[in-house]
């Protein structure tokens, strides 16, 4: 379980550490690691660097310094990235990029062979959020995924940020899920119980 090792990625970390809960912090650490597996099971090239910082960033728009009553959370979260990218020192495209694939964490698909770090972000979001294709996961690699980075009471807090944003822009993406009983996927999800 290492993380790619850039002055991008440790600000990231630190910008998730300051701003996130721990629940929302573990969450984004594994999203990394489970899109990490998935990348190497299936053999996906991907920017580490990108989706690293991207999924360290992609629920910033619900932490309480930073979401936005108009924007949806993940606009909010792009243009958080945006900010970051130029404190990075990133060039504009990589800076967008990184926004882009915020974004497209909450689509329903993304081309792998377009778009491979929003691919990989978008399922391994699904995978801890809903549980999607979290049998695919080896049993050694989930443990000691959930002991490192434990799942505190990721169900229930997450369920009420979505719904704080559905409640206040019932035309995001945030919404539609609420509609579609994230609050039930959160709780069945197989990595609540370990």
């Amino acid at each position: 379980m290492n993380f790619p090792d850039s002055p991008a990625c440790r600000a990231a970390l630190e910008v998730a550490t300051a701003f996130h809960t721990p629940s929302l912090l573990n969450h984004s650490v594994r999203a990394y690691l489970w899109a990490e597996w998935y990348a190497a099971e299936h053999g996906i090239g991907y920017d580490a660097e990108l989706l690293f910082v991207s999924a360290m960033l992609h629920d910033i728009g619900l932490a309480q310094a930073f979401d936005n009553h108009e924007l949806t959370f993940e606009e909010a979260g792009a243009n958080v990235a945006w900010v970051f990218g130029a404190g990075a020192g990133w060039p504009v495209e990589r800076r967008v990029r990184a926004g882009e694939v915020i974004i497209r964490h909450m689509w329903d698909k993304v081309d792998v062979a377009e778009d491979p770090e929003s691919f990989l972000l978008e399922l391994s979001t699904a995978m801890d959020i809903s549980g999607r294709q979290t049998d695919e996961l080896p049993g050694p690699l989930r443990a000691r995924v959930l002991a490192a980075y434990p799942r505190f009471d990721l169900a229930t807090e997450f369920a009420g940020c979505f719904a704080a944003q559905a409640e206040r822009k019932p035309d995001s993406l945030a919404a539609v899920f609420v509609r579609g009983g994230l609050a039930g996927k959160l709780a069945r999800n197989p990595l609540e119980q370990g």
